[in-house]
């Protein structure tokens, strides 16, 4: 009886021990306690978009890739490849299109990718009465604002179509193409690569569509041939940094700025020759 009664003051010293720990345990706990709230508050917290980059080109070659009329059923593939060969570019989304896409065109924002306003579905805004404009206009920034929770500044009017009168309605910078890679008409990705490569120019704004596969299966080696000519592909807010852009103006691509050129010298004047003698 003596015995067991020990045993049992034993094993509660030792349960008492354990259960209060010294201080080094007691702070290894309230460590541990703390990096586990930091983990779920983390874990709560959103996900941001890369922070935006700061590009000269006027001093750096850039060029910016834009694709038109999407979302469609080619455009994670588009993604994944940007996102493997770190290239940002602008896409210009049709408003209809937007709805069964919300996941791509937040990816979009996510990785960095500028999202912008084609229309709701792709009229010729030359045709239509200004308040017609405005809704096609208005109803493609809400859809792309509530699916990726950024409103669109650009507005690339279908066809490349815009007058006076578009230009006061949609009351947004007109973004066209210095480079139409025609690759709606001839769905050809050698031709696709061709011209992505080769008629870029510095300051240029290259014009595909992300709706048409050979378009999208060409642009891996349009990335690298580009690269290769010594650009950097950037979006085309990125391209105009530094250069405001109007509500209502046109562009077809970022002016660059003219370098100083020294004259020659006039070439010297022929010497007379020696008049000869009768």
């Amino acid at each position: 009886m003596r015995i067991r009664t020990i045993a049992v003051i034993g094993a509660g010293i030792l349960l008492v021990a354990g259960c209060g720990g010294g201080p080094d345990e007691k702070q290894a706990r309230t460590a541990g306690n703390n990096a586990e709230l930091r983990q779920k508050a983390q874990a709560r917290r959103p996900p941001a978009p890369p922070p935006p980059r700061k590009i000269n080109c006027d001093r750096v070659k850039c060029v910016s890739l834009t694709f038109d009329d999407g979302p469609g059923p080619y455009t994670a593939r588009l993604l994944d490849t940007l996102k493997g060969r770190g290239v940002r570019a602008t896409f210009f989304m049709l408003g209809e299109n937007v709805h069964a896409h919300r996941n791509l065109v937040r990816r979009m924002v996510m990785e960095g990718h500028e999202v912008a306003n084609h229309t709701w579905s792709h009229p010729d805004l030359t045709g239509l009465p200004p308040a017609e404009v405005r809704s096609q206009v208005q109803q493609t920034q809400k859809a792309i604002k509530d699916a990726s929770g950024v409103a669109p500044t650009l507005l690339r009017p279908p066809y490349g179509a815009t007058d006076k009168t578009v230009g006061s309605a949609t009351g947004m910078p007109l973004i066209l193409w210095s480079v139409d890679t025609l690759d709606w008409r001839y769905r050809s990705v050698t031709r696709d690569t061709r011209v992505g490569i080769k008629e870029p120019q510095s300051g240029g704004v290259v014009l595909f569509h992300d709706i048409h596969k050979p378009s999208v299966e060409s642009i891996p080696k349009v990335v690298d041939g580009l690269r290769k000519r010594g650009f950097t592909l950037v979006t085309v807010s990125e391209l105009f940094q530094g250069q405001p852009l109007k509500p209502g103006q046109t562009y077809t691509e970022r002016a660059q700025k003219a370098k100083a050129v020294t004259a020659s010298p006039p070439p010297p004047a022929p010497s007379a020759s020696p008049t000869s003698s009768p």
